[in-house]
């Protein structure tokens, strides 16, 4: 029998299972070996714009999957897109106005979802090579923020680059990087290692998204491209509807983290 107490043990079943029963938490270290993802759902006369969009930007936007519109699952994640996530988020004219358990009541059957590559899933990776993980560590979702650098536009759709924050001893960011580089599908390598402002960030304790952790003495901070981009890019474009998973609460998918693994 699976261990209640070790989330990192649950098959993706079983945590869609606890998500859709009403469990609201962030996914970070839930599920070891299978790959998150992030959500954003649209409207199919905008999928076409959002597909274009994340063609034009792999690194915060690598396409795992995309569904038939309508569908609330897909070989890639077998449970219901609309309540197997621990939360969502709902926008309308790219305001957000609902936080929420599930997305039944909002859901139209014109809807195509598009499932993007999370760094969560190299997390796993990183802690084995022992390259701290500190949103982890203090049991927190990763702190994410909007950048100053734009994404390439496609259609309607604009938006700024998202990233994640990971700090870590200089002496840890080579490693970091060999690490992550293996996993294009989940973001990659770093996009920036140092100076925040670089990438007009002006605080590192008040994050646009997630939670702010501690940067110890010695430490730099690294940004990896970050799948809340597309959520970014809705708030922009005010499209007259889109959801995505809240940030740090992902989908759990049925692909194998070792699927994504390049030599």
């Amino acid at each position: 029998m699976t261990d209640p107490d070790r989330p990192d043990r649950l098959s993706p079943d079983e945590a869609r299972a606890r998500f859709r029963a009403g469990l609201r938490v962030p996914t970070s270290g839930w599920c070891a070996g299978w790959t998150q993802a992030n959500l954003l759902a649209v409207p199919r006369d905008l999928a076409y714009d959002f597909l274009l969009f994340a063609q034009r930007n792999p690194g915060p936007c690598p396409v795992l999957d995309v569904t038939e519109p309508g569908a609330v699952s897909s070989p890639r994640f077998s449970g219901d897109l609309r309540t197997d996530l621990p939360a969502y988020r709902v926008y309308e004219h790219g305001e957000l106005v609902a936080e929420v358990d599930d997305v039944v009541g909002r859901w139209r059957d014109d809807m195509v979802a598009f499932l993007i590559g999370c760094s969560f899933t190299f997390e796993d990776a990183l802690v084995a090579a022992g390259v701290p993980v500190r949103h982890i560590e203090q049991g927190s979702n990763v702190p994410m923020y909007r950048t100053d650098v734009a994404c390439r536009p496609a259609g309607s759709l604009s938006g700024p680059l998202v990233v994640s924050m990971r700090p870590m001893p200089a002496s840890q960011v080579a490693t970091a990087v060999r690490v992550t580089s293996r996993y294009p599908a989940v973001h990659g390598a770093p996009v920036h290692v140092g100076s925040p402002s670089d990438l007009g960030i002006n605080d590192l304790d008040d994050p646009d998204f997630g939670d702010p952790v501690e940067v110890r003495p010695g430490e730099v901070p690294v940004f990896w491209a970050c799948g809340v981009t597309p959520q970014a890019a809705v708030m922009q474009s005010r499209p007259a509807l889109a959801i995505g998973h809240a940030p740090g609460h992902m989908a759990i998918t049925d692909i194998r983290e070792s699927e994504h693994i390049v030599p």
